[in-house]
């Protein structure tokens, strides 16, 4: 593609994105359009499809550090820099929103709040929200990090958690690197047996979220808090 050509498709991405955002883009449209900002007057598309052959996936190239994008060739400082800055621009964006959050009383305004802390995470964590009576968030607390596809959390940790914070509510939380947010037989054990020992503190377990990329589980929404 000449210089003429490759300025035009470039202005052409960019009117697109401002006109629709970007639905209709092709992921290697979505990368030709971040590497736009960082590659001045050069086609990019040659790059963008070189990153999605290499990582396999638009989510595997942002997540990917700033030397493993360097890896892949026409990548250089300032374009790994920009796209390493995404995922984590995302989670600095989504702890602002919900920096002033004073209720979460439903599982989407929980998911919401809980993307920003679990989003980007690539392996298991398990964290519990802890709530007054008007299920105000008083905090949230990580209690333990796993491997990439499991975690051990110890009841005595959540209940500790829980006491601390003197919450007379709590919803439990974790994260499924895996991108499947269906909670596991261990998941669901786990969370009746909290549910049982907090219980007898008199203290709620509103529910148990699940995040998994876009998806989530609700226990709640599902109907297995009762």
């Amino acid at each position: 593609m000449t210089a003429l050509g490759a300025e035009g498709h470039r202005r052409r991405l960019r009117e697109r994105f401002l006109a629709g955002g970007l639905d209709a883009f092709h992921d290697h449209e979505v990368l030709e359009l971040l590497l736009t900002f960082a590659i001045p007057r050069r086609d990019v598309k040659p790059f963008a499809k070189a990153l999605l052959e290499h990582f396999h996936s638009l989510s595997a190239v942002l997540d990917a550090s700033p030397k493993e994008l360097q890896a892949v060739s026409g990548i250089g400082v300032h374009s790994a820099m920009l796209l390493a800055l995404i995922p984590r621009l995302l989670e600095r964006y989504y702890k602002d929103r919900w920096r002033s959050v004073e209720t979460l009383s439903t599982p989407r305004e929980a998911v919401d709040y809980l993307k920003g802390h679990l989003g980007a995470e690539r392996i298991e964590v398990f964290c519990v929200l802890a709530l007054n009576s008007q299920n105000g968030l008083i905090a949230m607390e990580r209690l333990q990090e796993g491997t990439v596809n499991r975690t051990a959390v110890f009841p005595r940790l959540v209940v500790e958690a829980a006491l601390k914070h003197r919450a007379t509510a709590l919803i439990l939380a974790h994260n499924h690197p895996s991108g499947d947010p269906e909670p596991s037989t261990a998941d669901r054990q786990l969370t009746r047996k909290l549910k049982r020992l907090l219980q007898e503190l008199d203290i709620a377990v509103h529910d148990h979220i699940i995040l998994a990329g876009d998806r989530y589980y609700s226990f709640a929404e599902k109907g297995e808090m009762d």
